[in-house]
This record gives structure tokens, C-alpha cells and sequence, in this order.
């Protein structure tokens, strides 16, 4: 129905990328997503080891048989994680697919592509796309400013950026940020992209493993209701506008530090939000496109509406409103 070079490429029915999710990417998520013909990405860092990261790839294995990925958020940190370890469980696993984001994947590009590992980069400017396509990734998710998460220090949102990311990128692009629906798939495409990444729209389906305060706060938010944190730390992140990322921003407007807000940020804090379902225990990442989400679908439901309408859009609607001036001969 909607198929595009991406497709071919990373092995989906589908142009819909599951983005990876701290927390969220588990087995229940991402194999719906691939049962209903997406690209669905388990979050290596939300298990606690690597042995753990390859229990989970199996107990994907056993929900579904499609094709799905794994995505590696590689951060500069005191005391890192065993980054080498986990990518090394995900090759191991016979994953076809990783998303690398973060810091660049060039460390661990070597590995993946011996084993034949497509390997999916997020970037959120189009300087950072071009060095890693120069490196030998196989597709780019472009995110831009309205994305959940860390959506760079540059401010660009989508509509520039992904034209912008386009002139440039010749392997399968993904756009990222604002896409909840098949207007938004059709959008992507006519500016140069090959497909969208969601998150925020899978976190609230009836399958994210998630509370379900989490999924009704999302449908009862506008675009309006996030908060840019840690922007004087040049280290911006969007999440919830709440009790804590209010107070987190306060903090630091005044001149504090980041050893000043460190409790109220902890990734812990967070992860109960999603567990418990209060909503005001911590920080926890949404985007902007939290405005157009207004039901909780399953995910088979959500990407079926979305192809749906978007064949609808190229195929009627946009032909019968755009018309063409007549040509002479």
C-alpha cells in the first residue's frame, strides 16, 4: 500500500519506525509493531546487562517472526555502560537491524556491518547525517525540534530539516518528530524522506508497556505541554510538563547546576512514572505531537489507519484539491 525504498532496505512492509524508548522498547511493543509491518526496536539499554538484552531478543523471537531491531544510545558518561558487550548480544542474537544514536557509531560500525547488521543512525542536524552516511550507515532518522527526547542544541524543526537532511543523504532517510498519523507520513515524504519514526504516538497504544495514567495524560495534553530541560547545560531534552520539570527548570534559570536538580532528574524517578502512574514522580519524555495523539489504538490498528490514510491522501484527496493548469498541444 505504502512502500518505499526503506523498506527494501531494513526488510519492513511498512515505512513506520518504532523509535527506541528508554523504559518502553520491550518485547510486547516491539513485536506488535512488527507483526503489523513496522520496523519495531527493543531499547538495549533498558535491560540491565547484556545477557538480559539477549533474553529480551528471544522473548521477541516468541511473539513474532518478523523482522525487528534494537536500538543503542551510545552517551559520554563517567562510568559508561558496556557498550562493546551489548553490541555484541545483539550480533550474536542474529538481530538484523540496529539503531545507533547518541555520540557516533563509528567504534562499532565495524562489527555490524561484518556480521550484517543494517544499521539505522539518529542524528538531529544534517552535519551530524552527512558524517555518519560518510561512514557507512545504511539509513539516517533525522529528528527534528519537536521530537521527544534530546532534539539537539540547533532548533530546527521539521520542516526545514528534513528537506535540508535531503539535498544531502542518499542512503534511507526516516524522518522523527511530530508524526502520530498518515498526513504526517505523506508530509515526510514529499520533503525528501523515506518513511517516519514515532515514539511518542507507540507510547500511548494499547500495548506500550506503560501505565495507563501515562497514555491518558498523553491523549488529555496539548502541543503546548512539554518542557525544554537542561538547555543552559546544552544538553536539551523535552519531557512532560509537569511538578518536577517545572521545578528542574526554575532550578537552573536561576543559575543552578546540574548537581542541583541531579535527584529530581534521575532516570529511576522516571521509570516509576511509567510503572506506577504518577505522573508528577519525575521527568518522562514526550513530544510535541502529544496535540494530534487523541485515542489509545493497538498498535496493528494505529499503523493499518496510517498507511490507510496516507494511500488515501496521495491517491484522492491531494489529487481532487490540487488542481494542475492545462497544458497547451
Amino acid at each position: 500500500m505504502i512502500r518505499t525504498r526503506f523498506c527494501d532496505v531494513f526488510g519492513v512492509e511498512y515505512p513506520i519506525v518504532q523509535g527506541g524508548m528508554q523504559w518502553v522498547g520491550r518485547a510486547e511493543l516491539v513485536s506488535a509493531v512488527a507483526n503489523a509491518g513496522g520496523l519495531g526496536l527493543l531499547t538495549a539499554l533498558t535491560q540491565p546487562s547484556p545477557e538480559a538484552l539477549a533474553q529480551e531478543i528471544a522473548r521477541c523471537r516468541e511473539m513474532t517472526d518478523k523482522p525487528f531491531g534494537v536500538n543503542l544510545t551510545i552517551l559520554p558518561s563517567i562510568s559508561p555502560p558496556p557498550y562493546a558487550e551489548y553490541r555484541d548480544a545483539i550480533i550474536d542474537s542474529g538481530v538484523p537491524v540496529v539503531e545507533t544514536a547518541g555520540s557516533s557509531p563509528a567504534e562499532h560500525l565495524p562489527a555490524f556491518k561484518a556480521a550484517g547488521v543494517k544499521v539505522l543512525h539518529k542524528c538531529t542536524s544534517v552535519r551530524h547525517a552527512v558524517k555518519a552516511q560518510a561512514l557507512g550507515v545504511d539509513g539516517i532518522s533525522i529528528d527534528g525540534f519537536e521530537c521527544a527526547g534530546h532534539p539537539g542544541e540547533d532548533d530546527v524543526p521539521g520542516l526545514v530539516l528534513i528537506p535540508a537532511a535531503a539535498r544531502q543523504i542518499s542512503v534511507p532517510m526516516v524522518a522523527s518528530g511530530g508524526f502520530a498519523d498518515g498526513r504526517g507520513l505523506v508530509a515526510a515524504l514529499a520533503l525528501g524522506a523515506d518513511g517516519i519514526n514515532m515514539g511518542t504516538r507507540f507510547l500511548a497504544t494499547a500495548e506500550a508497556p506503560v501505565h495507563e495514567n501515562v497514555k491518558k495524560q498523553i491523549v488529555a495534553s496539548g502541543e503546548r505541554d512539554t518542557e525544554l530541560i537542561f538547555r543552559s547545560l546544552r544538553n536539551t531534552a523535552r519531557v512532560s510538563r509537569n511538578a518536577v520539570s517545572t521545578e528542574v527548570v526554575s532550578i537552573l534559570d536561576n543559575g543552578g547546576r546540574f548537581e542541583d536538580v541531579r535527584e529530581l532528574v534521575a532516570g529511576a524517578r522516571g521509570r516509576k512514572v511509567f510503572e506506577v502512574g504518577d505522573l508528577d514522580l519525575g521527568i518522562w519524555t514526550v513530544g510535541m505531537v502529544q496535540g494530534l495523539i487523541h485515542d489509545v489504538p493497538t498498535v496493528a490498528e494505529l499503523i493499518q489507519r496510517i498507511v490507510t490514510e496516507a494511500a488515501e491522501l496521495i491517491g484522492q484527496r491531494l489529487s481532487g484539491t490540487v488542481r494542475l493548469p492545462q497544458t497547451a498541444g
